[in-house]
């Protein structure tokens, strides 16, 4: 098994030892040629391997015994299969002889893992199938972008690997994935050019599937005069500097791409299967063209016109050559909505707040962050800030738990990010709730290892507010209910003084004064850093009022309410919420 994952190319795998696993962990240490990556939890393990897929563009592959272990590796691996990556879990299993008795630690595997791993699960029953079922593993999760899982009975790992004969009953394979490239015909491609030169004002949502696209979206775009937008995770696969780019969408989305959502009459989806589906043009609004590889996933989201199969890239570059340029006035409409956002984004970040506001730190390290960082975020109230004030240089990477939207997330990305580029520095963005979750026990697994890295900057910033702040919010916008404050307060962890007892560099930040400073100390440090801010969950969550203004009024009464009640914040969130929607609309 350990030799067939070395044909796949696999030199690191992400773990937790049990007996249910050690006859492959005996066999990683005797081949000497995988490292074993020790996680202090599973589902820190599966995070992060499915943040080593992403960072690293192959196949992360996670280990765990039976029973708890595996029950553990659910989390991480939902993530995978929700965000289409390609992730591979080999989970050891009791003894063949003892399974359906109900022995110590035993779970109908099959049973529990047949959602998360549709596309490929397989008990392994005797040493014959071990190279075949690893192969289709590996095959199956690169073709279909999704997790695989292997489970392994103890009995078989510890079985003497077989030379496989040329006979009836013995299947033998090879270690090797050649991709599909599907191309879009002569004549849908033509029919797009003809929708893309009819409209006035054209649109794009740019997805993760473009993420071998930058200059061919820019291209496109500035021939059509477009605004370009992208979701969360195409964030990272355009240039936000451009004049034409509009930022992120949806909820956590920038004002400039609302206004170009909600105006637009052409839409080009490309490489983005983005579920905000409130947050795009109106249904017959806009006529639609979207591009994906996945031919599954058009029209999935939004009534499209034309669907267009194949590589974001090379698409792209057969409607350049088909579309005509013209000027539309449509244009500087888009380059005033991105000026005019920008003005927006600066001016929320210069609001006074208590003590910090959360968008001036990003807006300090958006200064500050090095041309070779990798960017991981946790999931909460942080998303909106990377969205919304965080401008990515070309090749820095930034990674999240994007569909799933699972909190933990941040530095067990951040640490497969490093592993994999331990050259690099890296920098971690969440919570205080994602803190505590996962991201405080991790802190030990960066102590043990950071010695050997060639680069020791590790820079992870805590959104220390005491709140579960995204949820906050959630709760007076979605339900009109007050915050709860039993299920929304957070304990004090010093996180600053963790990081100290355990041999890392940090600091706590209290003032707005303080955070430039801070920010460059982080970098400058010669071990990885922890940056505990203290910021002020009084901040208002609210989406482009272009697109919701009309949940502004259900927030009010809400804090009314948190405020008649004498709920902490609430005379500030207040406060807060009338200063950032007449920042938003120019008032």
């Amino acid at each position: 098994m350990v030799e067939r994952l070395g044909a796949w190319g696999i030199d690191r795998v992400f773990g937790y030892s049990g007996d249910g696993i050690n006859g492959v962990l005996a066999a990683i240490r005797r081949a000497g040629t995988i490292e074993f990556v020790q996680a202090r939890h599973e589902e820190n393990a599966a995070f992060m391997a499915t943040g080593h897929a992403k960072y690293g563009g192959g196949v992360g592959v996670m280990l765990s015994t039976q029973g708890p272990g595996a029950i553990h590796l659910l989390n991480g691996l939902y993530d995978a299969k929700l965000d289409h990556v390609p992730v591979v879990a080999i989970i050891g299993q009791q003894h063949s002889s003892v399974l359906g008795s109900g022995y110590m630690q035993e779970v109908d595997l099959q049973v529990l893992f047949s959602d998360v791993a549709a596309q490929f699960l397989s008990l392994v029953s005797s040493p014959d199938q071990v190279p075949m079922v690893i192969d289709r593993a590996f095959r199956s999760a690169l073709a279909t972008r999704s997790p695989a899982v292997v489970i392994v009975p103890h009995d078989v790992q510890s079985s003497p690997a077989p030379q496989l004969p040329h006979e009836h009953g013995v299947i033998v394979t090879s270690p090797r994935f050649t991709p599909s490239r599907p191309r879009p015909e002569a004549s849908e491609l033509d029919a797009a050019a003809a929708i893309l030169d009819a409209g006035e004002r054209i649109a794009f949502l740019v997805g993760r599937g473009a993420s071998g696209a930058r200059d061919d979206v820019t291209a496109l775009a500035e021939r059509l005069g477009a605004g370009v937008t992208t979701s969360l995770l195409g964030k990272p696969f355009v240039d936000e500097h451009h004049e034409l780019v509009a930022g992120t969408m949806g909820h956590l989305g920038t004002v400039a791409s609302g206004h170009v959502l909600t105006e637009c009459d052409t839409l080009v989806i490309v490489g983005s299967h983005d579920p905000w589906t409130e947050f795009y043009p109106a249904p017959g609004q806009a006529r639609a063209i979207q591009i994906d590889t996945d031919a599954r996933v058009i029209g999935d989201r939004y009534p499209v016109e034309v669907g267009l199969v194949g590589d974001a890239a090379e698409t792209l570059q057969a409607l350049i050559d088909r579309v005509g340029e013209r000027i539309r006035p449509w244009t500087t409409t888009v380059r005033e909505h991105v000026e005019n956002g920008r003005r927006v984004s600066a001016e929320r970040a210069a609001v006074p707040a208590d003590p910090v506001n959360p968008e001036a730190v990003v807006r300090a390290l958006d200064e500050r962050l090095p041309a070779d960082a990798l960017v991981a975020i946790d999931v909460g109230s942080p998303v909106y800030w990377y969205a919304r004030q965080l401008h990515l240089p070309r090749g820095v990477d930034a990674h999240l738990s994007g569909t799933l939207a699972s909190m933990g997330c941040g530095v067990p990305y951040g640490l497969a990010a490093k592993l994999l580029t331990p050259e690099r520095p890296i920098v971690v963005l969440a919570g205080d709730g994602g803190m505590q979750m996962t991201g405080l026990t991790e802190l030990a697994t960066i102590a043990s290892r950071w010695p050997t890295w060639s680069d020791p900057r590790f820079v992870i910033a805590v959104f220390d507010n005491h709140d579960l702040a995204e949820v906050s919010w959630e709760q007076r916008e979605m339900e009109g209910e007050p915050r709860f404050r039993a299920s929304q307060a957070l304990p004090s962890v010093p996180f600053a003084d963790v990081a100290n007892l355990l041999g890392l560099g940090g600091e706590c930040v209290s003032t707005p004064e303080a955070l430039d400073g801070a920010w460059e100390r982080a970098f400058a440090a010669d071990r990885p850093y922890v940056l505990d801010i203290r910021t002020d969950p009084a901040v208002p969550l609210i989406p482009p009022l272009s697109q919701a203004g009309e949940k502004l009024e259900g927030m009010r009464r809400s804090l009314e309410a948190e405020r008649a009640a004498g709920g902490e914040h609430a005379e500030r969130a207040l406060r807060l919420l009338e200063t950032y929607a007449g920042i938003e609309l120019g008032t």
